[in-house]
């Protein structure tokens, strides 16, 4: 890419230093394309956009581009879940298997339904090895994991649920509400906050999906184990497309398999969410203003502070870091250390993000083609938060 990078959009000159550093994150080679998008006290200071859609830089990056931002995607299900807490139809404290009764199999009859929001279910893989297309049936995977037994004790420490958490938090959205997460997302969440991001996106807006650009895997990783590889990519068995014959993580493989229909139109809610950094940030801006943005109100702030209480901190015991888990989001830590602690956040594979500092009011999101090492966030968007929190403290 040429040093010469248009940005396109707005951002007050309050926040120009961000502008910045968005800028030279192209010129630096991080990104081809990009969007990145904050608001304060629910208003738009930054809305860019810049770059192009596709490796061989023929498709420009435009404002209505979207992309699949994996586990950001976890924040719009964590959202949907806790709103029907905040309704009172579903108890954190109960069973799952009061609302999911299959569920009581596998001596789960007792787990309560905040395991499930912190990754302390001790169900964070299938027990069998199927293609990756099986994760398109939604009643083959979750009459799967109704099935099967914890691989831990469950609420006694973490392993990330990176697939298996939309499923599990999914099925009893449809329990409940007799909804799919995806039809009950779109009605409560992204329509009425006109916030262009889809968990299953229809057909019609393929042409408006940017490629993601795969990166190559180091050859220090060649040297690690394929099972420590394995759980860094989230299933455990690995399913067969990520796997060459030699067993190294074929990513490529992987990427060329989302640009297909059958991934796009699926309902994947821990992985498959579709959007860009406008809506990340518009449907996160809620949370900042207390829960309520132009007159829609999604959730309580007694329930935002239940989302900030710990639930568990240590070493997870699939992705081998520290994290500290809320109820449906990342907390601040020494590994995160962010600026307010009270905030929230997750991230995707390949470095989108959601981050939402209630103190401040402030939501940011960050959505890209061009993926990058990292399970939460990477140097862009550490580059972009300290930018962030120094125009703020001059303010």
């Amino acid at each position: 890419m040429s040093n010469t990078i248009e940005i396109h959009g707005h951002c007050d000159e309050r926040f120009e230093n961000v502008k910045e550093v968005f800028t030279e994150n192209f010129k630096l080679g991080y990104d081809v394309g990009a969007s990145l998008a904050v608001t304060l006290e629910g208003e738009f200071v930054i809305d860019l956009w810049a770059g192009y859609a596709d490796a061989a830089e023929t498709r420009p990056w435009e404002q209505d581009t979207i992309v699949n931002v994996f586990s950001t995607t976890k924040v719009m299900t964590s959202i949907c879940t806790l709103m029907l807490v905040d309704r009172g139809l579903l108890d954190l404290d109960a069973p799952v298997a009061k609302y999911w009764p299959e569920f009581a199999q596998g001596g789960k009859e007792e787990l309560p339904v905040r395991y499930l929001l912190s990754h302390t279910a001790g169900l964070p893989g299938f027990n069998k090895q199927f293609p990756l297309e099986g994760l398109y049936d939604w009643d083959f995977c979750v009459t799967m994991l109704a099935a099967q037994k914890p691989w831990w004790t469950p609420g006694t420490r973490s392993g990330y649920h990176a697939i298996t958490f939309g499923y599990l938090l999914g099925e009893l959205v449809r329990r409940i509400t007799g909804k799919t997460i995806g039809t009950f997302f779109q009605e409560e969440v992204a329509k009425p906050l006109n916030a262009d991001f889809y968990i299953g996106v229809p057909e019609k807006h393929d042409a408006r999906i940017a490629d993601l650009i795969p990166f190559k895997l180091p050859f220090v990783f060649k040297l690690i184990s394929n099972r420590v590889i394995r759980k860094l990519f989230f299933w455990h068995p690995t399913l067969k497309v990520f796997s060459k014959p030699k067993g190294q993580v074929n990513i490529k493989a992987f990427v060329e398999e989302i640009k297909s229909r059958a991934w796009r139109g699926a309902e994947i809610p821990a992985a498959n969410g579709h959007g860009n950094a406008r809506s990340i940030a518009r449907i996160g801006a809620a949370l900042a203003c207390g829960g309520k943005l132009d007159g829609l109100r999604l959730l309580s702030a007694s329930t935002i502070d239940q989302a900030l209480e710990e639930q568990c901190y240590g070493k997870d015991k699939i992705l081998r870091l520290p994290v500290r888990f809320g109820l449906g989001f990342g907390l601040p830590s020494e590994t995160v250390p962010l600026p307010n602690p009270r905030s929230l956040y997750w991230g995707g594979f390949g470095g989108s993000i959601s981050f939402i500092d209630l103190d401040a009011k402030v939501s940011c999101g960050f959505a890209m083609n061009k993926m990058m090492m990292g399970i939460q966030g990477d140097i862009r968007s550490e580059r972009f938060l300290e930018a962030l929190y120094t125009a703020y403290e001059a303010l």
